[in-house]
């Protein structure tokens, strides 16, 4: 028996590369998803059956008695193709295989555009859940391959609530079909719109500030009267949670959200929990200023807030409002394994914060972070203390 994988292309039969099609010619049967054998001229194979995961299809192929079987794939087989799946059952049987690639519609919607695509971002939103903010957060332009819960509306409502309406976007409807359809726009206005089912969406990088290490200056940040991180004990928290950029983080009692900021520059997303009005509006603001969409704020009171929010690979908890064993105990059952920073300027909250860990088997770490800062006095320069704060990280061992 010969299996051959091949990608039909985006969409209409002129974009079935000629070996693809010589491969159809000859095939005694074939397999893949209705839509794309209802495209398939009546004339070739008879012998067609409708199926879709990897383990049915394999069982179709031994059953079949066929020597010669097409397996088809939309667009291009080494492209969110269920080709990965298959492949590896074949091999484990010792199959003859052959793999022919397609048009995808990313490179279909590229040629129409007239743009290079090499350096695009690409993620698929199609039956699966995909964080459109995150990815144009990257400094590259995204193609999104679209369908099921998602579309294009979807996905641009997302980056809308992010701040980011005006960000340019375009989708590609029903590409290489005689309906087929090409729109500009911003995220704002295709925020919640209907699209075809076969649909892409292309959204320009979102706008970013040069990547920095931790530690912005204070002055740089919109302060009122909502107590603030500073920037020593800021830098050294974002140490001690060694965010990475695929990190998820929670920031609890994030007040003017210096902490948050500097998380979302250096994570994959940011969830803020903050109950105080003002601190709310200083968070949007500083968001907008340091252009980190990735932070989403979440207004309410911490541990009942955080339910709901996505498993947090780190977290900061600069304000408990009391509520600290049940945050520490909320966060443990989120993930286990997330990495924990408790600041504490209270000797109560650090004994609470130490217990809590110790409790749940985490491995406490206590560091106090004693800072000064130089001011004029005459020709003379003094120190000045600013309040010892404590650092208090916990993780599992």
């Amino acid at each position: 028996m010969r299996v051959t994988l091949a990608g039909l292309g985006c969409g209409a039969m002129a974009t079935v590369t000629a070996e693809v099609g010589e491969a159809l010619a000859q095939a005694d049967y074939l397999i893949g998803a209705a839509r794309l054998l209802r495209r398939l001229p009546e004339e070739l194979t008879p012998r067609r059956e409708c199926a879709t995961k990897p383990q049915e299809i394999l069982e179709l192929l031994l059953a079949s008695g066929c020597e010669n079987t097409c397996v088809l794939y939309s667009g291009d087989t080494g492209f969110y193709s269920g080709a990965r799946g298959l492949l590896p059952l074949l091999e484990e049987r010792g199959v003859e295989t052959r793999v022919l690639p397609g048009v995808s519609s990313v490179q279909y919607l590229a040629a129409r555009m007239g743009r290079p695509w090499q350096d695009w971002l690409l993620r698929s939103a199609h039956g699966v859940d995909c964080d459109a903010v995150e990815a144009v957060c990257r400094g590259k332009a995204v193609c999104f391959l679209t369908g099921g819960a998602l579309g294009p509306g979807d996905l641009c409502r997302q980056l809308a609530e992010a701040g980011l309406e005006n960000l340019p976007v375009a989708a590609g409807e029903n590409l290489s079909y005689p309906e087929e359809r090409i729109t500009r726009g911003t995220a704002a206005e295709f925020a919640g719109r209907a699209f075809a089912p076969l649909s892409v969406l292309l959204a320009e990088a979102a706008p970013t500030l040069s990547w920095r290490t931790p530690g912005i200056p204070d002055g740089d940040f919109q302060r009122g009267s909502v107590p603030m991180t500073k920037q020593e004990v800021r830098s050294a928290a974002l140490g001690k949670l060694a965010v990475g950029p695929e990190d998820v983080c929670w920031d609890i009692g994030a007040g003017t959200g210096s902490v948050s900021v500097e998380l979302a520059l250096h994570s994959r997303s940011v969830w803020a929990v903050e109950r105080d009005a003002e601190a709310l509006a200083l968070l949007r603001a500083n968001r907008q200023r340091f252009c980190a969409w990735n932070l989403r704020i979440v207004e309410g009171c911490a541990p009942e807030a955080l339910e709901g929010l996505p498993a947090p690979s780190a977290v900061f908890v600069g304000g408990s409002g009391g509520e600290l064993p049940l945050i520490l105990q909320a966060v443990h059952n989120a993930n286990p394994r997330a990495r924990i920073c408790v600041s504490a300027i209270a000797l109560e909250t650090l004994n609470a914060a130490l217990r809590g860990l110790t409790a749940l088997g985490y491995e406490a770490e206590v560091a106090q972070i004693a800072v000064s800062r130089c001011r004029p006095a005459g020709t003379l320069h003094l120190l000045t203390a600013q309040n010892p704060v404590f650092l208090i990280t916990g993780v599992r061992p």
